[in-house]
């Protein structure tokens, strides 16, 4: 008030208007220096320090330089990038910021993945909310103390569960989980789940009958009462492994393929695997030339009772491509005489330890298998002249397994490699006649990305 009354009386008695709020006055610089003698706030104050006068001014970036920036993607395009990480790096993303953690639960980053559990406690809803959302139908079990009925209850279209390993894992685990049918359900992993009995599997296998994998390996409880009940439920089975089901026999295998009842069988099976399973004979074989002709492979590692008979059998298999023999004790030069007569179409034979396979099955596969591309013959006792047929007979030969094979030399070896302009892999380990000089010599003949096995495989 004070100064707008002297303000009034030096410039004329003019009375201003005066707002009715506080008001912050600047005096005139004449009235100012009239009045030196009183502190005012703005005649007395230093100067500000301003260290940025005078530095060189940053220019902005431009619109293109804002629009490529990776914090203005748009959450697809940050979707197609997360796609191609690797899981665990898919879950760091999401805690980089919001925008990336919305991106990131997009369901095409997650197409495809298998998500690995321990549910060491009960299974929270958070957990298959997060799954649902991330659109995982895929989900391997590590380890369970409890249940796992949330997750087949919770997971929305679930399509695989692999259990493998869970060797606690017993009956009742199996009855909660399934009660109710999974339609969606079509890859079912029990290997090694050395608990369950066919009283499980007869109760849960109507509930997925959609399955197009079931493995079994390990499961040696189960019986042809397990079988009975897969081969009447899943029509739709395109790989069965009962690896080590000792329980299994030649009846069990004669449901699968249909022979003594119609309503049964296994129509579009294409993989099977009976490794192990001790109490199968050459009847078992003739079951599945019969009434399996659109199988694929077979796995009979371990198979002691089968004879060259089974081969015989499985010389009509237009379909079969893959035939795994090893350590089938009784399987002799014979054998292979009757795959090769038949012109089998087989592409991939393994008759690793087979102990009866000389050079004389290595001349049959000369002389009737041409579509060999892979062919293990790891521990057999066959010597150079045979390796020597093989490699002037089977052009198309990509991969070469003669480990621990005593008599094989260096010469053979080299005209091995000449000769198969295909080889992508040699194995070697437990050669004792091929010397170092020879393999640095093969190195330098076969193409840069043929892999030379010389250690333990």
């Amino acid at each position: 008030m004070y100064c707008h009354k002297l303000l009034a009386d030096e410039c004329g008695g003019l009375q201003p208007a005066l707002p009715t709020g506080p008001i912050l006055t600047v005096l005139p610089a004449p009235v100012r220096a009239h009045r030196t003698h009183r502190y005012h706030p703005f005649t007395q104050q230093p100067p500000l320090y301003q260290p940025h006068r005078g530095l060189p001014k940053e220019r902005s970036p431009s619109p293109i330089q804002l629009g490529t920036h990776i914090s203005r993607l748009y959450p697809e395009l940050l979707a197609i990038i997360f796609s191609y990480l690797e899981v665990p790096d898919k879950g760091r993303a999401a805690q980089v910021c919001q925008a990336w953690r919305d991106a990131s639960y997009h369901k095409s980053v997650w197409r495809g993945v298998e998500a690995k559990l321990h549910l060491q406690r009960r299974t929270p809803t958070s957990l298959t909310n997060s799954l649902n959302r991330r659109g995982i139908r895929r989900i391997q079990i590590l380890s369970v103390v409890k249940s796992f009925k949330e997750i087949t209850r919770g997971v929305s279209n679930l399509t695989s569960l692999n259990l493998s390993g869970c060797y606690n894992v017993r009956d009742d685990n199996l009855y909660q989980a399934f009660a109710t049918a999974v339609p969606t359900l079509v890859e079912l992993n029990l290997s090694m789940c050395k608990q369950i009995t066919d009283k499980c599997l007869l109760k849960i296998i109507p509930n997925v009958v959609n399955l197009e994998t079931l493995e079994l390996g390990g499961c040696s409880n189960l019986t042809d009462a397990s079988v009975q009940v897969i081969a009447s439920s899943l029509r739709r089975l395109k790989y069965l492994n009962l690896r080590s089901c000792w329980g299994v026999s030649d009846h069990g295998v004669r449901l699968l393929s249909g022979q003594s009842d119609t309503n049964m069988g296994l129509p579009m099976l294409e993989k099977l695997g009976l490794q192990d399973c001790q109490h199968l004979s050459d009847d078992a074989l003739k079951y599945v030339s019969a009434g399996l002709p659109q199988v694929r492979s077979i796995n009979l590692c371990f198979c002691v009772n089968i004879s060259d008979m089974s081969l015989r059998y499985l010389a009509r298999m237009s379909s079969l491509r893959d035939m795994n023999l090893g350590a089938c004790d009784n399987i002799s030069d014979a054998g292979i005489a009757f795959l090769a007569e038949a012109g089998s179409p087989i592409t991939s034979l393994d008759l690793s330890f087979c102990e009866k396979i000389t050079d004389q099955s290595l001349d049959y596969m000369a002389q009737g298998l041409f579509n060999l591309k892979r062919l293990s013959l790891k521990g057999c006792p066959v010597s150079d002249d045979g390796l020597t047929k093989i490699a002037k007979g089977l052009a198309e030969l990509e991969v070469l397994n003669v480990g621990q094979c005593k008599l094989i030399t260096d010469q053979s070896l080299r005209t091995a490699v000449e000769s198969l302009k295909n080889l992508r892999s040699v194995d070697l380990y437990g050669c004792p006649k091929i010397t170092n000089a020879a393999v640095k010599e093969i190195k330098e003949m076969v193409s840069p990305e043929c892999v030379i096995n010389l250690f333990l495989s």
